[in-house]
């Protein structure tokens, strides 16, 4: 990547450390059309390799190339598009630019948020139909992503970051996964990084050892890699001849028991994959006593701190890194003390939406033999967003906006955006058994009414103040039969600035005089866009609020809306849904 995207990049220079490599023993290249300065020379890289191997004088044919698409480079940003068209024109781009009729490894360079995986992998699948691929790969995913896909089809590779710094691609499962299944896992950073450098050739481990091999420690984390399972293949992003012609000195390395026990003191990831090698694995506790870890997980809103309140008063102790500040990682310390000195029976509720948010707890209870268990709340989107706003309405007495809540933040971590619920929602990976659970719980959510919310309300959304004028008889009838009469709108005017608040109040007021009502008006004045605050419909802000300042019973309310998103609010909400507003029966 780097001999294309550095800003002195020079191509006879790239040209003599791909040569180099060649001539070294390499035999594989990853690329991507994406690496490049931006999008007016997609390809760049490509169309590199393609001339150092024309003009390389060994055999073409050992020589296997990986490209990737599925990201462009606007102006020089990286963006996702993994959509069926876009792949499909990438890759034929990819096979011009490297001059052949079928690409040997053709990647998907990252899961598009904005495009269902399934639609990008039946793309790949097309493609090596077609014959202008041979084998698929997946970058940057998670186990459930790698096993949608290959429901689809069948996937040769898949390429996820790992080093000696990194243990992202242990902790999540990955590469026990791709051991498990043989599919090549490519190690992209494998030396951690530019950032990672100065460690690299201090650290203790990795010196010992390499001195044994006269070696350096850069080899040494290289042939670390390696060593961890047969399928690892380290990608390192080589810049010099130098250091290509190390990473084929890594290659060669054969580690020993006790090297590997060096290196297992500083860097116990590679203790924990080697492991794992077993297809399958039931924990078998060794504690006799009635210790157990108790794993709550469940989006932000679903509703842990309330179950791991159930499990605190039956004598569990919580760990909570919100309590207890820092990270996940660092309550692993506390966790094992205290299951060794002090209290057996343990609860932890944070999010832990990731195999990899898991492991540490899941290592450490089978290090001392405890059983864990995971009590996965089931807990929607849509739930939770009604609890997360219900939290915040019922704790501030209103509902914060998008600056307010950047500051309750700093000292509630219960202060958050539509986007974090949205963020942990996408990364959601369902908790199973074969992680080293001793079973999974899934609890769904039910909610339960308010004791004191008993009143009933007509709610109207409209968009401007003569919807609610030209209603005014039916609107007075409900009025009359002792119905709350509210109204909610969007009035994206205030953000651009072409009205105030003031005056949207004002004209509101003006028409509810007119039409002889007396209404509760909420509106939601921020602009388009992506949400940011949680009163834009369909988000259910500005429906909780109400709820919260009328001890509404939801069950007893109607809601009249017309737009398509309307039916779901409602039923977000628990409101019974109109299309258009009649006289009471």
């Amino acid at each position: 990547m780097r001999l294309s995207t550095e800003p002195d990049r020079d191509e006879e220079r790239s040209l003599a450390v791909l040569h180099a490599a060649f001539d070294a023993g390499v035999t594989l290249l990853d690329t991507a059309d994406a690496y490049c300065w931006n999008d007016s020379e997609t390809g760049h890289n490509e169309r590199l390799i393609a001339r150092a191997l024309t003009t390389w004088v060994g055999e073409r044919a050992r020589i296997m190339v990986a490209t990737k698409g599925g990201i462009t480079r606007p102006e020089g940003r990286w963006e996702p598009d993994g959509r069926a068209k876009h792949l499909v024109a990438a890759c034929e781009r990819s096979c011009r630019a490297l001059g052949t009729k079928t690409i040997d490894l053709y990647q998907l360079h990252v899961v598009d948020p904005g495009t269902p995986l399934a639609t990008s992998v039946r793309a790949l699948a097309a493609l090596k139909r077609d014959g202008l691929i041979k084998s698929i790969g997946l970058c940057n995913v998670t186990v459930g992503q790698i096993d949608e896909a290959r429901r689809i089809t069948d996937i040769a590779a898949i390429q996820n970051e790992l080093s000696v710094w990194h243990d992202g691609g242990i902790l999540s499962g990955v590469a026990e996964y791709c051991a498990r299944n043989r599919i090549t896992f490519l190690a992209y950073r494998p030396l951690g990084g530019r950032k990672s450098q100065p460690r690299t050739k201090s650290a203790s481990a990795l010196n010992d050892v390499a001195s044994r091999h006269e070696a350096t420690p850069f080899e040494m984390a290289l042939a670390w890699l390696e060593d961890l399972a047969d399928i690892i293949v380290p990608i390192s992003g080589v810049t010099r001849v130098e250091t290509a012609r190390s990473a084929v000195r890594a290659h060669r390395i054969r580690l020993t028991d006790a090297d590997r026990g060096v290196l297992d003191g500083q860097f116990p990831h590679g203790r924990v994959l080697r492991q794992r090698s077993e297809p399958a694995r039931s924990p078998t506790p060794t504690r006799q006593d009635e210790a157990e870890i108790i794993l709550v997980m469940g989006l932000p809103g679903a509703g842990k701190s309330t179950m791991t309140e159930r499990f605190v008063a039956d004598g569990y102790q919580r760990l909570n890194r919100d309590d207890a500040g820092g990270t996940l990682r660092g309550l692993l310390p506390e966790l094992r003390r205290s299951l060794s000195v002090e209290q057996p029976r343990i609860v932890l509720d944070n999010t832990y939406v990731t195999r990899q948010s898991r492991a540490g707890v899941i290592q450490v209870a089978a290090e001392l033999g405890v059983p864990i268990r995971c009590v996965w709340l089931t807990t929607t989107v849509e739930d939770a967003q009604v609890n997360a706003v219900t939290r915040l309405v019922t704790r501030y007495g209103k509902l914060p906006d998008e600056s307010e809540l950047a500051v309750l933040r700093k000292t509630d971590v219960a202060a958050f955006p539509p986007t974090v619920l949205f963020r942990y929602h996408r990364e959601l990976e369902p908790p199973d058994v074969s992680e080293g659970f001793s079973r999974v719980d899934a609890v769904p959510f039910e909610r339960q009414p308010h004791p004191a919310h008993v009143n009933r309300a007509l709610i109207v959304w409209c968009e401007a103040a003569a919807t609610l004028e030209s209603h005014a008889p039916a609107l007075r009838a409900y009025q009359d039969e002792g119905w709350k009469l509210c109204a909610l709108s969007w009035q994206p005017s205030i953000a651009d600035g072409t009205r105030t608040p003031a005056e949207v109040r004002a004209m509101f007021a003006a028409m509810l005089e007119r039409a002889g009502l007396s209404m509760d008006v909420d509106f939601c004045p921020h602009g388009a866009g992506p949400p940011r605050c949680w009163c834009r419909k369909p988000l259910p802000g500005l429906g909780v609020q109400l709820i919260h300042r009328h001890q509404l019973n939801p069950a007893k309310c109607l809601y009249i809306g017309a737009g398509s998103q309307d039916p779901g609010f409602a039923r977000k909400l628990g409101f019974a849904h109109r299309d258009a507003l009649h006289l009471p029966n």
